[in-house]
């Protein structure tokens, strides 16, 4: 998907300058190794992230090793609120009567979006965890 993305931004400017080569033969050349070194590029990209994650999941302190696990609950906390809780709080206050002004509707896009953002990492964590290398909690 990364590589999708980057070729999308930066395949027009490949193509552009590959333009400038009369030859086809070599300018299928010049494209594929220009392919490979972009491949070679976003590889070192993910390697480092996943170098930083896993210095980040081996520290100790449940501040460093637990931001993660924060923002999942937080943002379960609040879609829990926003799509069970709230509404069955306002049937049951409107049912029994009582006029309560409304519980506050919380805006669900940001969190939509950091909460899709953790599951894809959590494709990684499957990955790791098929691997034999994914650790059950955080050691101090």
């Amino acid at each position: 998907m990364f590589g999708d993305l980057l070729k999308g931004a930066i395949g027009p400017i490949v193509d552009g300058f590959l333009k400038f080569i009369p030859d086809k033969n070599a300018r299928a050349v010049a494209k594929e190794q220009l392919e490979g070194q972009m491949l070679t590029a976003m590889t070192s990209l993910v390697q480092g992230q996943l170098a930083i994650n896993q210095k980040e999941a081996e520290h100790g302190s449940i501040f460093v090793a637990g931001w993660r696990p924060a923002i999942g609950w937080i943002c379960g906390i609040a879609l829990g609120w926003n799509y069970i809780v709230q509404p069955i709080l306002s049937w049951a206050v409107f049912a029994a009567g009582v006029d309560l002004a409304a519980a506050p509707q919380l805006d669900t896009a940001e969190l939509t979006t950091i909460l899709l953002g953790m599951l894809g990492l959590g494709g990684l964590r499957t990955y790791e965890k098929r691997l034999g290398v994914a650790r059950t909690g955080v050691q101090s």
